[in-house]
């Protein structure tokens, strides 16, 4: 199949939030098993060329705007063979993407995506690369799917392509509050797409309008894909994505493991694999030495990798070792930036145990991988987790994961059967301090089993959630999305009912 894959943001070119790295290497994967998969993206600014050996292949691209004083912009497209063999294309406009010093979070962003939704259907007019199937991926590009459906119609070529929709992270649907819009603003999905000036663009739900024009949409796990039918993880769309099911499923993201190898990995102190898990403890030193925390190999070191969001229940986490700090010998750590009030509880935690804690509250790159070399644990409890990935990370290094009972993470973690001697982590199902109280100190008492523990530590790192796995299900994905293309070149039955 030809695969064309658009997104805001691709590692390595640009890597801010974790869908990045999906389509970096998801795209990598479909086409080891021999498929022709490209990426569409912003040229941004920041953008090394030269490095990255980006050339231009197509001056003048016209992008209708909808706007009549203004009804085109001017865009060039760039591309790359960088890695692996994954064709990337560039949408470059110097207004709204290489003029800009970031990737997000700017007031006209609705018009900056809307360039790229419709740019991506220009670019395939011009036959450079036609795609079987679009895969569009989160907010962003939900209007992808709405243009094709509507505005192109009739197009004899665009007409023909099939569609697949990502939803990443349902909480962002747009550049408003979703959850607390007027009747006046609400956006119902059926009217056409604004101008690219015009002010109710950014009102549109671009995410609503993925769900209900794509010939199939996905979630990055099974188990999230059943949690947003309710009202509890729903985000108000529960009620239109139970009506639309017919066309959901879940497909877990995966592991680049060569990327991700503890017995080859440049970042960490000492390497290691399953056969010598012994050597990790140099790996817990070196961790100690870096966050200035006493060496000592008895004591479980319990860890947490990723943004300070409420999303990721830190704020459970630093309540929950309050109490864990008052009665047990454990040290924690943490790296990545976030929310500041989340980071001002962390800093209170350290400056109560001095002895016991150690934080790095700001994004950094290498600090991680020595966090799953070097923690016994990596506690990730959840309010919602769409798939999560520092779990399956802290396995292949043999960090156990402690993780809540929610989307990705009930999906990847098995508990541990002490009996049996199978399982990957400790799950618990409640978010409230005495749930992962319970197994935080089980972990602990585990810990001290040390024949148990290196079972559990074994049984983590040969795990597989590699690429692979999932690059068939996307497969799988796909063919369902041209079939359910090909039944009638226009909106289904079900769909017909929701916009009439």
């Amino acid at each position: 199949m030809n695969v064309l894959l658009v997104a805001t943001e691709a590692a390595p070119y640009a890597s801010i939030g974790g869908f990045a790295s999906v389509v970096g290497y998801l795209s990598r994967a479909l086409v080891k098993r021999g498929h022709d998969v490209r990426i569409f993206m912003p040229k941004f600014g920041f953008l090394n060329e030269e490095q990255y050996k980006i050339e231009t292949i197509y001056e003048g691209l016209q992008v209708p705007t909808g706007d009549e004083n203004n009804p085109f912009l001017i865009c060039n497209i760039k591309s790359t063979e960088y890695p692996s063999g994954v064709i990337t294309y560039f949408l470059e406009n110097q207004e709204y993407y290489e003029k800009r010093a970031n990737v997000y979070g700017y007031s006209d962003d609705p018009t900056r995506w809307a360039l790229l939704s419709r740019g991506v259907l220009e670019f395939i007019k011009t036959r450079i690369f036609v795609p079987d199937v679009l895969h569009t991926n989160d907010w962003h590009t939900g209007i992808v799917s709405n243009y094709i459906k509507t505005v192109y119609d009739k197009d004899p070529l665009i007409s023909q392509v099939a569609t697949v929709f990502t939803i990443h992270n349902l909480q962002f649907q747009g550049m408003f509050d979703h959850k607390h819009v007027s009747e006046l603003d609400f956006d119902d999905g059926k009217s056409p797409v604004a101008s690219f000036f015009d002010e109710r663009l950014n009102k549109q739900n671009f995410m609503k309008r993925g769900v209900l024009y794509s010939d199939a949409v996905n979630t990055v796990s099974k188990k999230y894909s059943k949690e947003i039918l309710t009202p509890e993880f729903g985000e108000n769309l529960d009620k239109l994505l139970l009506e639309v099911k017919g066309k959901m499923f879940g497909i877990v993201n995966g592991l680049d493991y060569n990327e991700f190898n503890p017995a080859t990995d440049n970042l960490i102190e000492q390497n290691y694999s399953v056969s010598s898990v012994h050597l990790r403890k140099e790996n817990k030193t070196a961790l100690q030495k870096e966050y200035d925390l006493p060496l000592r190999e008895e004591v479980p070191v319990f860890g947490f990798v990723g943004r300070l969001d409420p999303m990721k229940g830190v704020d459970l986490i630093v309540n929950t070792l309050h109490q864990v700090m008052k009665d047990y010998d454990v040290q924690f750590v943490q790296v990545g930036g976030g929310d500041g009030g989340l980071a001002a509880m962390l800093t209170d935690l350290r400056n109560k145990y001095p002895e016991k804690v150690g934080i790095h509250p700001y994004p950094n790159f290498t600090l991680p991988r020595m966090l799953f070399s070097g923690c016994d644990c990596i506690l990730y409890p959840s309010r919602f987790e769409p798939c999560g990935i520092v779990q399956i990370e802290s396995m292949r290094y043999g960090a156990i994961p402690i993780v809540r009972k929610v989307g990705g993470l009930a999906d990847t973690v098995e508990n541990f059967d002490s009996i049996k001697g199978k399982g990957t982590g400790f799950v618990f199902n409640d978010f409230d301090v005495f749930s992962l109280f319970g197994q935080i100190v089980r972990a602990i008492e585990l810990y001290n089993n040390k024949k148990l523990w290196r079972q559990l530590v074994v049984n983590a790192m040969r795990a597989d959630f590699s690429w692979e796995f999932s690059a068939k299900e996307y497969e799988k994905l796909y063919e369902r999305s041209i079939a359910f293309k090909s039944k009638a070149n226009q909106v289904p039955k079900h769909m017909a009912m929701l916009l009439s």
